[in-house]
């Protein structure tokens, strides 16, 4: 569905795109237990630096960094083996509790009173986005796009391209909050303004430190856009 966008403020973003894990809540570290114990799967611990190679990817792509990085060679039906392995232990995993980031309650909740469309994009697949998305609180959302509903995943850009498309805006009105290196790139290549969560960024993404969401509403969200645009 299309959204409106006939008495859009130009000082504030036209929509606010999400990335999930690691951004709106707490997972990343749940993911980082399901990789290592992937890797003892794979016949070769993981080490922290290839660990980070996987942050933000798909899973065939987290598959394929293991593999090697095991010299294990992939034949036929092991993605889909290895697919619902993970996706089995993900959900064990996530019945533990889902955690939003420090502030992010209160800054959807300003966005949503305001009627800023947002959208979770995020690489997790649909099975295992949406229990989150109903922790995070779905009603806030306009959407929500999964890494299994777009052509290419992070890093590419297809699913902040489609995001903007279904806000009605161009996605250099769209301001992306991103914690992961495929994550930020994917939302630069789009042409969003793009934040980013973290000591590195590519080019063409702000550094943002994640504890401004605190105390933060719409008002603070704005003048991040203005600013990194």
């Amino acid at each position: 569905m299309m959204l409106s966008t006939s008495s859009r403020n130009l000082s504030s973003p036209a929509a606010v795109l999400w990335d999930m894990d690691g951004t709106l809540i707490d997972t990343e570290p749940l993911w980082g237990q399901a990789t290592y114990e992937l890797g003892e799967l794979l016949g070769r611990p993981l080490t922290p630096e290839v660990r980070a190679k996987t942050v933000g990817g798909s899973f065939p792509d987290t598959l394929r960094i293991v593999a090697d990085w095991a010299s294990y060679e992939l034949v036929d039906g092991d993605l889909e083996r290895y697919r619902t392995w993970m996706f089995g232990r993900m959900a064990e995993l996530f019945a533990s509790g889902i955690e939003l980031n420090p502030g992010i309650a209160g800054v959807l909740d300003s966005l949503a009173e305001r009627g800023t469309p947002m959208f979770v994009c995020t690489n997790t697949a649909r099975v295992l986005a949406d229990p989150c998305i109903d922790a995070i609180g779905r009603n806030v959302f306009a959407g929500t796009i999964a890494g299994d509903e777009v052509a290419n995943p992070k890093p590419a850009p297809d699913m902040y391209l489609e995001a903007a498309r279904r806000a009605g805006a161009e996605p250099g009105e769209c301001l992306v909050v991103e914690d992961s290196w495929h994550g930020m790139t994917a939302g630069a290549a789009a042409g969003c303004v793009v934040l980013g969560l973290a000591d590195t960024v590519p080019d063409g993404v702000v550094r943002f430190d994640p504890n401004s969401f605190v105390g933060a509403g719409a008002v603070d969200v704005d003048g991040w856009f203005s600013a990194a645009r």
